[in-house]
């Protein structure tokens, strides 16, 4: 008997144990006095001041992820900007030959430039049309600007150019609105400027005149744009002047063209032939 009544104060003890935890758990929580108070505010300003470096290094991390993200499509957006561009100057430029033409009384072959050298001396254009499109050795090459060049090579798919800047080229020309005759060439020496020569210093040459093709080699039809004048020099110990004369066609931008289906006369080829025949 004696034994149960020791379990039962056992049982009561424990009881109010937990009681009086129960109590003191409450007062701590809902206990409004002043050092819990500046416990509650120290503890807060100290969470207040671990919290901000920590929130700036979120801030840090989402800007930079952020930033990685606009620099993709910053780069997507530029390439698709240049897509366009080079799509808008590929019409542009397919416009321009269009109308060129329609209104030349000359009989063009479109033509794409598919290789370049211009390394500067033996510069050459490779296109894509050749002898079963009708493209001959000696035929020009222009553009809607001017003239580029002279086709010397053909296969049966593609032909070869020579261009303006190549030591070799030569082509008669004449300034418009003057009788100034002469033959443009290149020297290595003028990298961005072609020479006329054997234009007599008595005829007036103004800056900014037009060179076109004269027609009088037989190898180019009269009236095709070459390039304006941007310079005169008399020629020492000579009566005659050189012209720079600056291009109207871009080498390094250009990528179509036209073929002239241009053929030199038989009989002035003979009579040259001829002529050249009496000096040998």
């Amino acid at each position: 008997m004696q034994f149960s009544l020791r379990k039962t104060d056992d049982a009561q003890d424990h009881v109010l144990t937990v009681l009086f935890l129960l109590i003191a758990f409450f007062l701590m929580v809902f206990r409004h006095d002043g050092g819990l108070q500046s416990v509650r505010k120290v503890s807060i300003l100290a969470m207040s001041y671990i919290e901000q470096p920590l929130s700036q290094v979120r801030v840090y991390r989402t800007a930079l992820q952020t930033n990685e993200q606009l620099g993709k499509q910053n780069i997507i957006l530029q390439d698709e900007l240049s897509r366009l561009r080079s799509v808008r100057d590929e019409n542009l430029a397919l416009r321009q030959m269009l109308g060129l033409r329609d209104t030349l009384d000359l009989d063009l072959i479109p033509v794409r430039i598919i290789a370049k050298n211009l390394t500067g001396i033996n510069n050459s254009f490779t296109i894509n049309k050749g002898t079963r499109d009708g493209v001959e050795p000696g035929m020009p090459l222009i553009t809607p600007d001017g003239l580029i060049g002279q086709t010397i090579l053909a296969t049966p798919g593609h032909a070869q150019v020579m261009p303006f800047f190549n030591p070799l080229f030569r082509v008669s020309a004449r300034v418009q609105g003057n009788r100034a005759y002469g033959i443009v060439s290149w020297s290595t020496d003028q990298s961005n400027k072609l020479t006329m020569e054997y234009v007599p210093q008595t005829i007036d040459v103004p800056v900014g005149s037009v060179v076109e093709t004269s027609g009088f080699s037989n190898q180019f039809p009269p009236g095709i744009p070459i390039g304006t004048v941007a310079l005169t020099k008399p020629e020492e110990g000579r009566d005659t002047q050189q012209i720079f004369v600056l291009p109207f066609v871009s080498l390094h931008q250009t990528a179509e063209a036209f073929i002239v289906r241009f053929e030199p006369e038989p009989e002035v080829e003979e009579l040259l032939l001829q002529y050249e025949s009496l000096f040998q």
